[in-house]
């Protein structure tokens, strides 16, 4: 997690991206039209007959919610259909266990004429509400502004998380098949429910829902007009690994083997941010708390020089010199015994010390990953019986791991790192020509998913573009955000909206502003909102490689103050 791959790009390859991200249209990109609205036809209850003759669906049933019954910022959602039902159910010649794409879809009566894919996080397996929900403690959603949303489990229920991947089926769907069986389906549903199909549709998500949503970019271009692609843990398997890696090096300096967190301890990792943020906050020209220059920053910090060694026991003023020995090389990024990269490098940014990041480096990489990856990702599949997920993390050879994501067989003949990742993530050729539109966000300190895998990505769309890619899609980093949402950030905004008039009306977004979640926020309040700032505090978020920099007059509270450059 420590730089950049490359600290200081040439001159003329930074005057490409900039150009990129700022510059003009493509005037041969075809400009969609706006969705036109319906309402729905008939009752709710009455649907149920139109929708007996889908294509290897069986609907379980049909009620009408009623207004209010959810909420949203303090909202009521208006009165809509609720679908429920599953597709394709069978029983598993591998593993003996029943298996089906369940799926909720809630339908407005009076409807935007928009389809939203709602692509879910972690391994699935759970058909949670179907409201379109985006970015941290949203105000609104997409069955708020009235678009017909479908969730769904990607063809596994919760009960058989991890062992779903002894299925080889049920590996595929959850990967990338279960979207492309579940999007005709859907768009048959609306077509029965309003007498006309989506005149736009959209998916989106974050994490593995971001993921998905990348998937779709790349394998269903020409189902989705727009994709919402949220921390995209597009390399998902080789981001396990890597956890996995970074598990092992904590436990070498943990003081409590049964405990990581021991190894870098909150105040720790509290004293390493508030170097960062000494080092760092003031290159974009504003002490506020957050690094808006990421990659100036890379450059400025040193672990080795910038924190105190302790000479002494560890007391939360120092690292240890075995503790940075350790550390370094996770931020550097994962290799395996003869050097070669697992993953990516993860930047130092503001929110190390948030308890989100301890989750995911010292929990999830012994609870989850070793899950996913013996279970789901790798080829064979661990043996179910006694199998130990911290035994796993901690013993498991990286090389072999590495090997085994790549590795395919008779029974598993999709490698983990052919069914979870787009077939050529910067091979967008048809979404482009179609007129379709990409924007990704990342929060600097997610620590599962790196944003600089997600900027590595995105240099090789501007690459294959010619340095046009900003024509339609975009990267928009949150500095100070984990995983999702949360640290000290403006982690609200909404890019739903913003994407739609991106693909509707042509208004490329050049900023989207976010908001602090301070105390009061409708949407639910964020207790790493550092003190000292407004609890309304905005930001601009500026399209890759544009920095958000302070203008040198105004609040330090506003996104007026600062200009995206």
């Amino acid at each position: 997690m420590r730089a950049f791959p490359s600290a200081g790009p040439v001159l003329a390859a930074l005057s490409a991206l900039a150009l990129g991200a700022c510059g003009g249209s493509d005037a041969s990109l075809p400009q969609l039209s706006p969705a036109t609205p319906a309402s729905l036809s008939g009752t709710c209850e009455s649907l149920a007959g139109r929708l007996a003759t889908l294509a290897n669906t069986s609907i379980t049933a049909t009620s009408t919610v009623a207004a209010g019954a959810l909420s949203v910022g303090g909202q009521a959602v208006p009165e809509h259909c609720l679908v429920t039902g599953r597709m394709h159910q069978r029983v598993s010649a591998v593993d003996g266990q029943t298996y089906a794409i369940g799926f909720e879809m809630r339908l407005p009566r009076a409807w935007n004429g928009r389809f939203f894919h709602q692509a879910n996080g972690g391994l699935d397996g759970n058909v949670v509400a179907a409201t379109g929900a985006t970015g941290g403690g949203p105000l609104t959603h997409a069955l708020h502004k009235g678009f017909a949303v479908i969730s769904s489990d990607a063809g596994h229920t919760a009960a058989q998380i991890p062992a779903f991947g002894l299925d080889p089926q049920a590996r595929l769907d959850y990967g990338y098949q279960a979207v492309g069986k579940l999007t005709p389906m859907a768009k048959g549903v609306i077509q029965a429910a309003y007498g006309k199909g989506p005149d736009r549709s959209y998916i989106g998500g974050c994490s593995n829902g971001g993921r998905h949503t990348m998937v779709a970019a790349a394998r269903y271009a020409d189902q989705y007009d727009g994709f919402l692609a949220g921390a995209p843990g597009y390399n998902l398997p080789k981001a396990a690994v890597a956890n996995i890696f970074g598990a092992q090096r904590y436990a070498g300096v943990a003081t409590n083997p049964a405990d990581l967190s021991t190894a870098f301890t909150a105040a720790e990792r509290t004293l390493v941010s508030q170097r960062v943020l000494a080092k760092c906050d003031a290159l974009d020209g504003a002490t506020d708390g957050l690094v808006q220059d990421v990659a100036a920053c890379q450059a400025a910090f040193s672990l080795a020089s910038d924190v105190p060694t302790c000479s002494g026991e560890r007391d939360g003023s120092c690292l240890s010199a075995a503790q940075k020995s350790a550390i370094a090389p996770i931020f550097s990024g994962a290799v395996t015994s003869t050097g070669a990269p697992v993953y990516a490098s993860f930047p130092f940014d503001a929110g190390l010390g948030s308890p989100g990041v301890a989750f995911w480096e010292f929990t999830a990489s012994m609870v989850l990953d070793p899950g996913a990856v013996g279970f789901v990702f790798q080829v064979p599949p661990v043996n179910p019986a006694g199998f130990n997920p911290p035994q796993f993390s901690l013993t498991a050879n990286i090389d072999a791991l590495v090997q085994a994501i790549n590795a395919s067989n008779g029974t598993y003949t999709e490698s983990a790192m052919s069914f979870m990742t787009p077939p050529n993530p910067t091979a967008l050729g048809t979404l482009k020509g179609r007129g379709a539109k990409l924007m990704v966000y990342h929060g600097v300190s997610d620590a599962i998913f790196s944003v600089n895998d997600t900027e590595t990505w995105y240099r090789g769309l501007q690459s294959a573009n010619s340095g046009n890619a900003a024509d339609f899609a975009r990267f928009y980093r949150v500095p100070g955000m984990g995983h999702c949402s949360g640290g000290p950030a403006t982690d609200q905004f909404d890019m739903l909206a913003s994407l739609v008039d991106w693909v509707e009306n042509g208004r490329a977004p050049d900023q989207v502003t976010a908001s602090a979640r301070g105390a009061g926020n409708a949407g639910g309040v964020n207790p790493e909102v550092p003190a000292g700032w407004a609890a309304d505090r905005t930001r601009p978020l500026c399209p890759y490689p544009q920095v958000a920099r302070y203008k040198g007059t105004g609040s330090l509270e506003s996104a007026a103050s600062f200009e995206c450059r």
